[in-house]
């Protein structure tokens, strides 16, 4: 599922004069901090060498397989979604959410990304309606994947921990959904807000200049960005995965350490199987996701709140980039994981297939209602055993 991080590039604070000619993006056209201490010729430009090379050949090849696995791979979950309303019970709403999220930004802030990071090696070029848009986008999507995996971990929590509780109910997931996506779109306001373009001169020798595409806050707003950005990684980030892991805890004591009351026939045997199958590979999305974007933040701790500690390195901006793509390699992992590998819509997509090869659609209807009807059979608790 698609690359979504916050993308505040430039953040920089001083009273002081701004550079005349600068060779890094990351403090080009900008005010050097007072407690950065580096004089202008010892900045170094991070544009240049096989550094530089490899990170965008890197970045190319992460944008590409993003827009393939969860532009393609989205879309037909969402179809298949859409088509069957058998498939659609709660867990497959949630993980829509998801898929609607990434795909929009696999077809919609991937293009433009692979020409700004790539092609035009940090230059925007298609105005400042398009990079606001685009920062905006990227930016709710994240929290929207924060959001949902955050409402598919309680919801795992309350059907296998408390499975005599009343169900969730389809009115009430539709107010989460509403507020899986709402969170989102309030908090990101300032990412649109302070999204601008910045033309800074590119090269010692030549005059050409490039436009810079990024957040830019003001030195008078060093205050606001930071409480701003704390809030966003206490609410978006260190609470969702603290709630995610206490679930998953609890859910792994519940079906690994508690024995099952009765005798153990063969139909809960296989239905205990299918549950931890399934909680596995809700652990590995939750470690993927603190391993992909742990590194972000961390760097953008630095950047934002220590940044003479990363202004004199040279490759700072090969690191943000390598770091940056880690981040955006969770989406394809999401996508794999709940739409290819754990989802009866997998299924009932190869039953599309199969309905296609032999020119009728029976073939398709017989998958699905094989996939439902397992998922019956084997568990009185039906929506458990899907994800």
């Amino acid at each position: 599922m698609a690359e979504r991080n916050k993308s505040v590039l430039v953040v920089t604070w001083t009273q002081g004069q701004p550079l005349e000619s600068p060779q890094n993006p990351l403090v080009a056209n900008y005010d050097i901090p007072l407690d950065y201490d580096v004089p202008l010729d010892e900045i170094p430009d991070t544009t240049q060498g096989r550094a530089f090379f490899v990170a965008t050949i890197i970045i190319a090849a992460v944008l590409v397989s993003i827009m393939l696995v969860c532009g393609i791979g989205n879309c037909l979950f969402i179809a298949t979604l859409a088509r069957y309303k058998k498939l659609r019970n709660i867990t497959n709403l949630l993980i829509a959410n998801l898929a609607v999220s990434d795909f929009l930004v696999a077809v919609v802030c991937c293009p433009f990304l692979v020409d700004y990071y790539v092609v035009k090696q940090l230059s925007w070029d298609h105005g400042i309606i398009l990079c606001v848009s685009i920062n905006y986008l990227r930016t709710v999507s994240l929290y929207v994947s924060t959001n949902a995996l955050l409402a598919i971990a309680v919801d795992r929590y309350l059907a296998i921990v408390h499975p005599l509780k009343p169900r969730m109910k389809y009115q009430t997931a539709y107010w989460l959904i509403f507020g899986v996506w709402i969170v989102p779109i309030l908090i990101s306001v300032p990412s649109a807000y302070f999204a601008t373009e910045q033309e800074y001169p590119h090269g010692s020798v030549s005059h050409d200049n490039k436009i810079f595409c990024a957040q830019i806050w003001t030195a008078d707003q060093q205050l606001l960005y930071r409480t701003y950005f704390l809030f966003v990684l206490v609410v978006e980030f260190l609470v969702p995965v603290v709630v995610m892991a206490v679930c998953y805890t609890r859910i792994s004591l519940e079906l690994w350490f508690k024995k099952v009351p009765g005798f153990p026939t063969e139909q809960l045997q296989r239905r205990l199987r299918r549950r931890r199958q399934t909680v596995v590979v809700l652990i590995a999305v939750l470690v993927a996701y603190v391993m992909c974007w742990a590194p972000y933040y961390g760097f953008a701790i630095l950047r934002d709140f220590y940044p003479a500690l990363i202004t004199r390195e040279r490759n700072s901006l090969v690191a943000f980039y390598i770091i940056e793509c880690i981040a955006m390699s969770n989406g394809v992992i999401n996508t794999l994981c709940f739409v290819s590998v754990k989802n009866n819509a997998a299924k009932c997509f190869k039953g599309m297939k199969l309905a296609q090869w032999h020119g009728t659609s029976r073939t398709n209807i017989a998958m699905c209602k094989m996939a439902d009807e397992g998922d019956m059979r084997t568990s009185s608790l039906r929506v458990t055993e899907q994800v």
